[in-house]
């Protein structure tokens, strides 16, 4: 699992205060990103290799608003892999209370947006850390 930790700038809120519920997607971009990185899976370094993971299905529930300059925890894990996908969970907390819950679902594409199998020694990473 990886833990990134973000405070809510104003830009990041809607006129209650609270934070704009598509900003949570934006948090689970950054805590996918992260995670990978913490695997040894560079994002930058899979594009250039012609690589591409487009959102094919994403998912949040809503418990609890995070509001500005609050400093939420953005927990990430490896939910599945298949052959050319995975998925990844997220919680996003204030210290222990849980704000909200998701996941995101990305295919593995080439240049053409083509659909195509994981590389083999980037699913072994990946599978290694189901769960992480």
């Amino acid at each position: 699992m990886s833990k990134l930790n973000l405070r809510i700038s104003y830009a990041d809120t809607d006129q209650m205060g609270m934070v704009y519920y598509a900003n949570y997607l934006r948090y689970f971009e950054r805590g996918r990103t992260e995670l990978l990185r913490e695997i040894g899976i560079n994002y930058k370094e899979l594009e250039e290799k012609g690589f591409y993971l487009p959102v094919l299905t994403a998912e949040c529930k809503y418990i609890s608003p995070a509001k500005y300059d609050d400093v939420i925890i953005v927990e990430t894990r490896i939910y599945e892999v298949t052959a050319a996908s995975i998925t990844c969970y997220y919680e996003v907390k204030l210290d222990e209370k849980l704000l909200v819950i998701g996941k995101t679902k990305h295919a593995f594409v080439n240049k053409d947006l083509k659909p195509v199998r994981i590389p083999k020694d980037i699913k072994e990473i990946l599978e290694k850390h189901l769960g992480y």
